[in-house]
Formats: structure tokens, sequence, C-alpha cells
């Protein structure tokens, strides 16, 4: 059934404030940095908002000693000024940064706080770049949660994590309904990449780059711009990837049936269709069934498994 989403993303430069900044000074501007980007976007009502990662650590603090004072002044009360956002708009918010956990930990971490201001999981950087360790003693990841919306199931990856397979095919595994990227890295291609070979939504949150959202082809479907470092935009999430040739003959068909009811569209060069449910009556799934046709992923299992007959395996 049709499952429609308002997703607001931002991509201002990494935040910069007077190096003579105490502590304090540093929290209280970097809450006010972010008051001044939440407003360009509320009044949208978005289901979600996405930051991008170190969200409320200045660009030029310095690695170290500096930093970790920081950590430890600040604490929770820039995720708790999020909370407080997310409450007070009924919006789940991700908030990215460096921060201590209950175990003692420093992280490199994006937690996803639900409309009730509730964080109801995080996930932590599983590939640091070695500076982070090094200079900071954050400490590696090694798992990769789904977390539990109320729109869907989330997945996560951070910055650099985007270079690595180990934690895309988790996440390929999961089948999640839509994966959020806070960086400060943009990872081009990989983008795509990733939002294809996972089936799902994909939401950048770059600073300083395009912050861009991602159908399951991996194409753009909207895109912060030189003009503008915020974007909000309407994704539906009942949606799946099948073969081209196994819906072809069956378009017209659906359509006599369900008219716009059922959304089909097919990209250039990949040989598939996106097949979305546009109604509160069927899902996309129920759709292709009904018609005798595959998910992607089924199809490519049946092929393997013809291949692996044939050889006599």
């Amino acid at each position: 059934m049709a499952n429609y989403i308002k997703i607001g993303t931002f991509g201002p430069a990494w935040h910069t404030l007077p190096e003579a900044f105490s502590n304090e000074q540093i929290i209280d501007g970097m809450i006010e940095f972010w008051e001044q980007q939440f407003v360009q976007v509320l009044h949208d009502k978005p289901d979600l908002i996405v930051v991008p990662e170190s969200c409320d650590i200045p660009a030029n603090l310095p690695m170290g000693k500096r930093r970790l004072d920081y950590y430890r002044a600040r604490g929770n009360r820039v995720l708790d000024y999020f909370s407080q956002v997310a409450r007070e708009h009924h919006c789940n918010i991700v908030y990215a940064s460096n921060i201590y956990m209950p175990d003692g930990k420093l992280r490199n971490a994006a937690m996803m706080i639900n409309r009730a201001g509730k964080v109801i999981g995080s996930y932590n950087k599983n590939h640091l770049v070695p500076e982070e360790y090094d200079n900071e003693g954050i400490i590696y990841g090694d798992e990769a949660p789904l977390i539990e919306c109320d729109f869907g199931r989330v997945a996560f990856a951070i910055c650099f994590d985007l270079n690595f397979d180990n934690i895309r095919l988790k996440h390929v595994a999961q089948k999640p309904d839509l994966i959020i990227f806070p960086s400060l890295y943009h990872g081009g291609l990989m983008q795509n990449y990733w939002a294809y070979s996972c089936r799902c939504h994909f939401i950048g949150a770059v600073a300083g780059l395009p912050s861009e959202i991602r159908n399951p082809f991996g194409d753009v479907v909207a895109t912060t711009t030189g003009y503008s470092n915020f974007v909000t935009a309407m994704v539906n999430l009942d949606c799946c990837l099948v073969k081209l040739d196994q819906i072809n003959d069956k378009r017209t068909a659906i359509k006599a049936e369900y008219g716009s009811a059922v959304d089909i569209a097919v990209p250039a060069n990949l040989g598939v269709a996106l097949v979305s449910s546009t109604t509160d009556k069927i899902t996309a799934r129920e759709v292709i069934a009904q018609f005798g046709i595959m998910t992607l992923d089924d199809y490519f299992t049946n092929v393997q498994e013809h291949r692996t007959q044939s050889l006599g395996g």
C-alpha cells in the first residue's frame, strides 16, 4: 500500500565558529546554527530530517584533546535539542556526530530520533578514517542494525563506509526500505550503486556538497544546489524492482486494472522496472504476485539456480 513520506535533507558547508570560543559558546553556536537550518524545512512538515556527519562539530575545531574536551562538555545537549525539535514538530530526525555512548566509548554515530523525541536506534560507523581512531580514540563499529521506524526499516552508512562491500552486502541481505548516509564525503557513483544494489531509496546528507534523495535505480529525485543547501521531497517506499522482460507484456493489463493506482517506471539501460503502489488498497508486491511477476532478486536467484542445475550441481 502506498507509503509516502516527506524527507528533508541538508548539505550546508561544514560550519565554523571563532577559534577563541569556549565549549559553552560552541554548544550554543551549534544549536543556533541548526535552529536556522531546521526552520527552512519544518514548514513543509517532513516525516524525516537528515543532517550531515559531525553535524555539531565545528570544522576548525582541532582533532585531539581540544575536540575531546568539547565532546565531554557538550554531552547530549545538542542531541537533546534535536529530540525537542522532533517532539515539537512530530517528525523523525537523524542526529549524526561523535558522541560518548553509555558504555563510555566514543563513537562516530548516527542516531534515529522518533516523533516522540526518543532515540530508537543508532548506527556506529564501521569504517573509520584511521585518524579518527588514532587522534581521538573513536571506536570502530562492527554491526549494521536495521532500525524499525514508523514509516519503514532504515539502514545507515556514514562517510567512508560507502567504499566497503562488507557493510553494503549486510544491507543487501537486510532489504531495508531506506538507506541514510550522513557524510563529509559525497561518494559519487557509489551512492547510485548502493541504492540499486540494496533495492531501496537512498538519502544523502553531505556537508558542502550535493545532498540527494535517490530512488532504487540510483536516480536523483531531489537535490540541494549551489542556491539552496536544503531540499524536501516526497517519496513512496511501497515499491519493488522487477526484470523488465517479466513485466513488459503485462504492463497494459496492469494499467487496465489499476490505472494510476500502480506506477511503472522504467529507467534507461538497466533492463528493470520499478513498480509502485499509489493506493491504500494493494501493495506493489501484491500487484506483481497477482500477475505472476517475480521481484528482481527472486528472478536473479532463479537464474543462479538454473545455472547450477545446468552445470550438474
